[in-house]
């Protein structure tokens, strides 16, 4: 997959596209995977890089929502549990099961959690991931031996899903482009073109690489832009309603130490009315997330004081180390498009289901949903487009289609477990050389031949992409990824054919997103 391929094919396609997709993110690069596996002719459109948004600040679980469970949302429920078993078969080398604990501290909570999690697997039916049981005091140490001992009664045990979100999305990009999609990162739609009776024929996007402008022709425009929504469709209707309620959740990334267990914590009622986790993940403890309303998404949004203190004091009660500000080795947020209720007055009560709203040029918006639910959300999505396209019905094939890099077992791999069946050829890769066997950092599990593969066949084009996404550096240890940044960028430099000052414009630009991970 190389944007330069990419280019020339879009470039090149004088016929109208099937379906046009505005969005990189889980939601538009789904609906990409839908369509071209549909036989559709596909073009998707990002304006950064893909998953540079929502879709790469996740949680980092596919999971049914517990919450969702206690809100009386059945349906939601059973449909997630459903698309996180589907997504296990398809993904296997990315998703797994995750056991998690819920510690109980009141005489209440044992029984009423034992109950709920009972629930919770008879909805999930044949796509269960595991048994839940009720444990012991003891066994709920054993489990997770840093939790606070006093007044702990005992514990819940339940299964759900882990992934890595950026990642999969990555394969998804791959997959798409198998089936005969073309994808396009750092290019921003600027203009929609509507016809005689104002329904639209296509759109102008601009290659942010280089300033150039296309014209694009279209049966059926998608908008899947996430928390951004809304400014697509003032660019289609300037006196549109804005129909997103955007919502930040935080994340902090710890030492393996407050959490030195395969297994993970839930904490099923905090003050803001969410529940919070405490994860295994990549050799580092993960812990969120808060829910809090914001008036304008931005691609780098920064966390509160506030939501910090919050996730710190809810930890803090359940760690026998509570953890502090100097523990912290990264933080990053992520903003989800949830679709307005004007009912609803907070948005933790906002439901998490998609929504599809169709406008009266035909510019066809999904917005909302989450990453579980995300091939259910493309299948709808293209049926959808399908009928305003005019395009022939074709059945969706996703629910049994392998994304790129499955394998059957994919822990024979090791470090490079996550990249699937590429694991060899990236193994060779970093093999092939001392420059690229070479660790970017002492404190980052990241070799320089991952760096090469990320520009070579990933489309990675910046040092964000490669350091956030392409792999998780700067989640991991957002100070170490600071350091490693200069190297990193000769690195890209060689790769992509840049000079000196456009190295250390990469390292500065760099520098100011490393600074929003931060936390001090």
């Amino acid at each position: 997959m190389k944007r330069e391929e990419m280019l020339a094919r879009a470039e090149a396609r004088e016929e109208v596209w099937d379906v046009v997709i505005v969005g990189g993110g889980a939601t538009g690069i789904g609906a990409a995977v839908d369509a071209a596996a549909r036989g559709y002719s596909v073009l998707l459109l990002e304006q950064c890089d893909f998953g540079k948004g929502t879709s790469s600040r996740s949680t980092k679980l596919v999971h049914g929502g517990v919450r969702y469970l206690q809100q009386g949302n059945v349906s939601l429920v059973m449909e997630a549990l459903k698309e996180r078993g589907i997504l296990r078969n398809n993904a296997p080398h990315l998703v797994h099961e995750l056991r998690f604990i819920v510690p109980n501290y009141d005489w209440w909570e044992t029984p009423f959690y034992g109950i709920g999690m009972k629930v919770y697997d008879m909805l999930a039916g044949k796509y269960g991931f595991g048994p839940s049981r009720i444990l012991s005091d003891r066994e709920t140490l054993e489990a997770i031996p840093t939790l606070e001992t006093a007044g702990l009664r005992g514990g819940v045990q339940y299964y759900d899903g882990q992934f890595d979100d950026s990642r999969l999305l990555v394969n998804l990009a791959q997959t798409a482009a198998e089936h005969g999609a073309v994808l396009l990162n750092y290019a921003r739609v600027t203009q929609l073109i509507k016809g005689a009776g104002g329904f639209l024929q296509g759109l102008v996007f601009v290659d942010e690489e280089c300033g150039a402008e296309h014209r694009v022709k279209a049966r059926s425009v998608v908008n899947a832009t996430g928390a951004f929504s809304d400014g697509l469709r003032l660019i289609d209707d300037p006196e549109a309603d804005p129909i997103i309620a955007p919502s930040q959740g935080v994340h902090l990334v710890l030492d393996r130490s407050f959490l030195p267990t395969d297994s993970a914590i839930m904490v099923p009622h905090t003050r803001d009315g969410r529940v919070m986790f405490a994860i295994p993940w990549h050799d580092r403890a993960l812990i969120g997330t808060t829910d809090t309303a914001i008036e304008t998404p931005s691609l780098e949004p920064l966390a509160r004081e506030d939501e910090i203190d919050m996730i710190l004091d809810t930890a803090g009660g359940y760690l026998h180390r509570r953890p502090t500000r100097d523990d912290i080795m990264s933080v990053f947020c992520g903003i989800r498009p949830l679709v307005k209720e004007s009912s609803s007055k907070s948005t933790a009560a906002l439901s998490r289901e998609h929504a599809i709203h169709v406008s009266g040029s035909g510019l066809l918006t999904i917005a909302g949903g989450k990453w579980t639910t995300y091939r259910k959300m493309a299948e709808d999505c293209i049926d959808h487009a399908a009928t305003l396209g005019q395009l022939d019905e074709r059945e969706c094939p996703t629910k049994t289609l392998r994304i790129h890099g499955h394998v059957d077992d994919p822990g024979e791999f090791g470090e490079l477990t996550l990249y699937g069946s590429d694991a060899g050829t990236v193994s060779e890769l970093i093999d092939s050389s001392a420059e690229f066997s070479a660790a970017i950092h002492p404190r980052l599990p990241i070799r320089a031949g991952q760096i090469a593969w990320a520009v070579r066949i990933e489309m990675a084009r910046t040092l964000d992409d490669v350091l956030a996404r392409r792999t998780r550096s700067l989640l991991l240890d957002a100070a170490a990824t600071r350091e490693a940044a200069p190297a990193v960028a000769a690195l890209l430099a060689a790769e992509l054919g840049r000079d000196q000052a456009w190295q250390q414009t990469q390292v500065e630009a760099f520098d100011a997103i490393a600074a929003v991970h931060s936390p001090s």
